[in-house]
């Protein structure tokens, strides 16, 4: 028998990994050098946190949507190379809440702020240092992860304004971050952002089967890709009521059923989303069962129902029941 190398320690941050016992599958043992760790994306609402982490990840697993505070759920995305794999945690933008739910996602985003090995602190590149981006830095005071200050939206920076760049980059000298200035959208900058972030990883083992991209079941990324459709069709107070229950999944050889139903809080919100005669419910379940169609590579019937609960966003009982709970 040949000698092995003792096994890497995990990271302080092993406490976010799910149970890995999966029928079927095999975490080998890591090389030698081999990187791990966890790395938590956090910013402000709409700065690109979601799109940025599905081009890391080189697949959409997050959904994404011009409105602001699309991320509910502390959503993982894993990304394995020959030489480290990072499991990125994308969390909701940190905002002021307003209601029951606003105040459980920010907690949720604290929360991984505490237990991630290293944090991406996400701007937009194309508006200047404010107020929201100074709060989350007093919250980073307080975190023992290392700290990189992403500059994102390099595309559509405007280039007679320089001093975008200079205030991000005097904050994070203040910090001692380093900076990495790339575009989700297009890709430009993205293997800098990577090697940076492996380089910053200590060694340590495979979490995950090399070949997964998310811990999270189909089914709720399935709600996720319903939701988004929502996000994309619908404007104004709709988007942030509405909360998606996958009620049953049945798989036959050709063809995957699904019913989903969409809860709103009030009747007017109901109205929106079915539209006139059902064209807009008809609408997202189109588009919805497209994407749903490329998740799981196969046929899909969508049948959706839309379904009024009044309040449910400051309901804790409500929360729970949808996925939105206080993670410790």
């Amino acid at each position: 028998m040949t000698d092995q190398l003792p096994s890497p320690q995990p990271s302080p941050a092993a406490d976010l990994r799910l149970d890995l016992e999966i029928p079927g599958s095999m975490i080998p043992v890591a090389p030698p050098n081999f990187r791990s760790g966890f790395v938590g994306i956090i910013g402000r609402p709409n700065v690109g946190k979601s799109t940025l982490m599905n081009a890391l990840i080189g697949q959409k697993i997050a959904i994404t949507s011009p409105v602001a505070q699309t991320t509910r759920n502390r959503l993982r995305g894993i990304l394995t190379t020959p030489t480290a794999q990072i499991i990125f945690v994308d969390t909701p933008g940190i905002h002021k809440p307003h209601h029951e739910l606003g105040k459980v996602l920010v907690q949720n985003a604290k929360v991984a702020i505490q237990s991630v090995d290293v944090v991406l602190f996400v701007v937009d590149g194309t508006t200047e240092l404010g107020g929201g981006d100074r709060y989350i830095t007093d919250l980073l005071k307080h975190t023992e992860a290392l700290v990189l200050l992403g500059i994102n939206k390099a595309d559509v920076q405007p280039g007679d304004r320089p001093d975008i760049d200079e205030s991000y980059r005097h904050l994070a000298h203040q910090q001692g971050w380093t900076v990495v200035k790339f575009s989700a959208l297009t890709g430009e900058g993205l293997q800098s952002l990577q090697a940076e972030l492996i380089q910053h990883l200590e060694p340590g083992p495979y979490y995950y089967p090399p070949d997964l991209v998310t811990d999270q079941p189909e089914r709720f990324i399935m709600g996720e890709l319903i939701r988004e459709q929502i996000l994309l069709h619908t404007r104004e107070e709709v988007p942030h009521s509405v909360a998606i229950a996958i009620d049953r999944v049945e798989e036959a050889p050709d063809i995957t059923r699904i019913l989903a139903t969409i809860h709103v809080e009030r009747k007017s919100q109901k109205g929106i989303l079915i539209g006139k005669g059902g064209t807009m419910l008809k609408a997202i379940g189109t588009a919805a069962r497209q994407q749903i169609q490329k998740l799981i590579m196969g046929k899909v019937y969508l049948e959706l129902f839309v379904r009024v609960q009044p309040k449910w966003r400051q309901s804790r009982l409500h929360l729970a029941e949808f996925g939105y709970q206080v993670e410790e």
